[in-house]
């Protein structure tokens, strides 16, 4: 539209908070909070069970949901798209946490990693490689390197919806406010 000479505002907005020139994009704080919330109850589960939980978020090719969200949960490994992972050094991890007592261990899981094997990926609409599912790949090479139970929780869209946090209405608000001086 702008090469066109179309007059145009607009908002930066993505849950993956993955877009140059913001800090942070309305959703995103909504987003976090609900995979923290999920990752609170799921680590009572893995606690309670003596079992290593996966749990599958949001992010393609940007890991911010999984890291803002794996670091509030307290999750024990967080595995993201920009950041190459050994699956041995996880399972080593997991591993040493049992050999100190504890039983369980929460592995956040970005929707983006390179999976553990070599998989051919179905394309969306937009030509996008479809993903998710990476967590129920890793799931069985983490139960095998480490001798536990392993289970997988993908979040999918469940981290799309629901009602937005304050955070994230302050920011829509305050992004719409801007956007309506400057049009």
């Amino acid at each position: 539209f702008y090469k066109k000479g179309i007059p145009l505002v607009c908002v930066p907005k993505t849950i993956d908070n993955d877009l140059a020139g913001t800090d942070f994009t309305f959703g995103f704080n909504t987003a976090v909070q609900i995979v923290t919330d999920a990752i609170d109850r799921l680590t009572t589960t893995a606690e309670s069970h003596n079992r290593v939980i996966l749990v599958e978020v949001m992010g393609r090719t940007k890991g911010w949901i999984a890291t803002y969200a794996g670091l509030a949960g307290g999750a024990h490994v967080i595995l993201i798209p920009e950041v190459p992972y050994d699956i041995e050094e996880v399972a080593a991890l997991i591993r040493r946490r049992h050999r100190r007592g504890q039983k369980y261990s929460v592995v956040v899981v970005a929707e983006g990693i390179e999976p553990p094997q070599q998989v051919t990926l179905q394309k969306d609409v937009f030509g996008f490689d479809r993903l998710g599912g990476v967590a129920y790949q890793l799931a069985p090479v983490i139960e095998e390197l480490t001798g536990y139970e392993t289970r997988v929780t993908v979040l999918g869209h469940l981290q799309r919806g629901g009602t937005p946090s304050a955070v994230d209405r302050v920011l829509a608000t305050r992004f719409g406010a801007k956007a309506a001086d400057l049009a």
